[in-house]
Order: C-alpha cells, then structure tokens, then sequence
C-alpha cells in the first residue's frame, strides 16, 4: 500500500472557454468540479494502475464531506485531521486551444496541535505502508520547515517521495527523499533562475539529487520527461495524443513513478511508466482519472534514451 499525504485540499472547478481574455467578460462553456488536491489525485492514479492507496492529510468541517464520498467512490480509504472552516476553491481556464489558466485560493490555517496529530498520523500510516507521497502546498501560515518534520515521519515506509517546491522541497531535501517531482516552472522557482536548455535542466535535476533525492523526475510538459539520479539519467518523450486537460498530469506520474519504485523497477522503466500515466492523464478531462486500458497503450508506444 502506498500512503498519500495532503495538507493542502481543493475543490478544483474547471471552466472552458472559446478565449481567456484578461480583463473582460468570459463567457464559460462546459465547467467540471472535482474535489481533489495532490494527495487525492496520486492515490486515484494509484488505484487506476489497480494498487491500493491510503490518503491523510488535512480536511475541513463544512465541505469536507465531498472529498470522502469522492475517495468512497474510487474504494480508497482515508483517514484526515479534521479543522474549522471549509476546503480552498481552485479555478482553471482553458481555451480552445488547451492553454491554461490558474487562479488558486491560499489554504486555511491550522493550529500548532494540528500539525503534531498529523505528524503523528503519518508515522503510524507509513510504517504499514511500502511508501509515502507527500504533495502539494502546506497551510497558511506554515514554516517551510515543517516539510522537513513531516519527511522524517514519513521515512517509516520504505520509500519517500515529495512533490512540492522552493523552500518546502529544500526542507525535505535536507532530510532526503527516495524522489521528487519538479516541473520547470517549480525548478526554475527552487533556484530562482531559469532553465531553458535540456543541458541546464539536466544540470538542474542533478543538482537536487545533490541536495539530497535519489531520484529526480523532472516534468518538461508535452515534451515528456527525465529521470536522473547520481549514477544515469534517461529522457522519455510523451506519446502524441489529443489533449483534454493537463490538470492533474504531474500527479498520475508520481502515481505511476511511486508504484514502480516500490516494485524494484530500474531507472528507465520507473521513466517510462511515469510518462505514459502522465500522458493518459492529459486524455481525460478529470486529470487522474484516467483509465489503466489507456494507460496500457501508451506505455508500449514509448522509448527513453540514456543521457
């Protein structure tokens, strides 16, 4: 079982338009809403390559009541610290041309007792499990440092992984991670400069298996991904398929990137199943709710190359 831990949950709603124009009336076409987060999306990508998941994290009294019936409906089960106030709302925009835009609410503040109970929760969780997620953003208010605290918890599972960045994802790499999840975007936010070249962004992951992860899957978007650790590197390039939404994508690839780790799958192959969960992903308009058929497919069409 892998143990997925959420401190920041949202209710995602996805609006379609012809054109976001900055500034003025947009009309929104087909709108979805999904109660979701990092941790949610991993376990529900989890359960969709047909392995078993358990989510915690923090949840909030007024709408937190959908999130569970959500989880209930994907047989995935969960235990959450409970908080005053109701779930963050997220906003996505996407044009006819696929482009997206984000508009996200901060998360709620919890109490210091809070924090200690989930800390708690993750050390009991992760020692029945094989091995622990921890996504996403954190509660307003809360040090960077506790990423670090909430990593050292999680070491009681196998395996370690964080998908996070800046100062979150240096304080879980001071602690050390079996593997980290970057975009570009949360590569070039981590260092504060930009990677445009493949030779920098190799650099780039290199220099955070330095900073203390074993593994890097570094996200390029439609141009696939690389996986890198101290000894080899491979690259994969995404299979072309129609795009329905990307919300969620970088998800179904640590879903698929944790399940072949804790498989004892090599370098390449943990690559190559990240990316074809990634990619079945972007096929579907509920991110990872993507279906292990589609995943199946595009697994056998891809290649990764050694850098």
């Amino acid at each position: 079982m892998i143990l997925t831990v959420g401190m920041s949950p949202c209710i995602d709603v996805t609006a379609r338009l012809d054109k976001f124009r900055l500034g003025k009336m947009n009309v929104a076409g087909e709108k979805t809403v999904t109660y979701a987060g990092k941790a949610n999306n991993v376990a529900v990508g989890i359960a969709r390559l047909g392995e078993k998941a358990f989510v915690t994290g923090f949840m909030y009294n007024e709408n937190g009541s959908l999130f569970e019936k959500a989880l209930d409906k994907e047989g995935i089960p969960f235990c959450f610290i409970w908080n005053p106030g109701r779930v963050r709302e997220n906003y996505k925009f996407i044009d006819k041309g696929g482009v997206l835009t984000e508009v996200n609410e901060e998360g709620r503040a919890v109490t210091g007792e809070k924090l200690s109970d989930l800390l708690d929760m993750v050390r009991a969780q992760a020692a029945k499990c094989e091995a622990t997620v921890i996504s996403g953003g954190a509660p307003k208010g809360t040090p960077a440092t506790y990423y670090g605290e909430l990593t050292e918890a999680a070491k009681k599972s196998q395996f370690v992984v964080a998908d996070t960045y800046g100062d979150r994802l240096k304080a879980a790499l001071s602690v050390g991670v079996d593997l980290i999840k970057p975009n570009l975007d949360e590569l070039s936010q981590t260092f504060g400069k930009e990677f445009s070249t493949r030779e920098e962004q190799l650099e780039g992951a290199r220099e955070l298996v330095k900073m203390g992860s074993k593994r890097v899957l570094l996200s390029l978007g439609g141009e696939g991904a690389m996986l890198v650790s101290a000894e080899e590197a491979y690259y994969c390039k995404s299979a072309r398929v129609e795009v329905e939404s990307t919300v969620g994508a970088g998800d179904a690839m640590v879903a698929a990137a944790t399940i072949a780790m804790t498989k004892n799958k090599d370098l390449s192959e943990i690559l190559r199943c990240a990316v074809a969960a990634g990619t079945a992903a972007v096929t579907e308009k509920g991110g990872s709710s993507f279906t292990k058929e589609t995943y199946g497919k595009i697994y056998d069409s891809l290649e990764t190359v050694r850098l």
